[in-house]
């Protein structure tokens, strides 16, 4: 696929995500087998890890809107070639359950597989996440 359809897919899943889209809209995105990973503290927030298949990124959709209230999201750049985009950007949002502001930059690696999205990794300051995240 050319870079352009991906730089293309990488906003369409952008807008999805920011337009509060169903889970199944923004999994349609998604190859069956998608890799889906947020390294970092697994016990602390059901999204962050390692998991296979659409499933993981409607459990993302559907946790974040519940747990979490979006204060600001910044994308700085989108990077594409013939195999994935990258996305670099600024996010802040609150943990409902303890009121603490999660303030990082990210960059989230998307691999495609066709015209959908095979892979997702989403590179952030773990550390910062999990504290927020601990009541």
């Amino acid at each position: 696929m050319s870079s352009q359809k991906n730089l293309h897919l990488a906003q369409q899943f952008l807008e999805k995500m920011g337009s509060g889209a169903s889970a199944d809209e923004i999994a349609a995105l998604c190859t069956p087998d998608l890799d889906w990973n947020i390294p970092g503290d697994t016990g602390v927030l059901p999204w962050v890890g390692h998991q296979t298949g659409r499933q993981a990124i409607s459990d993302f959709v559907r946790d974040t809107q519940a747990m979490i209230e979006r204060v600001s999201l910044d994308i700085k750049d989108i990077l594409a070639n013939d195999n994935r985009a990258v996305i670099l950007g600024h996010l802040q949002s609150r943990i409902n359950a303890t009121g603490k502001l999660i303030d990082i930059t990210f960059a989230i690696v998307l691999t495609f597989s066709g015209t959908q999205i095979a892979s997702f990794l989403m590179l952030e300051d773990s550390f910062a996440v999990s504290i927020a995240a601990r009541h």
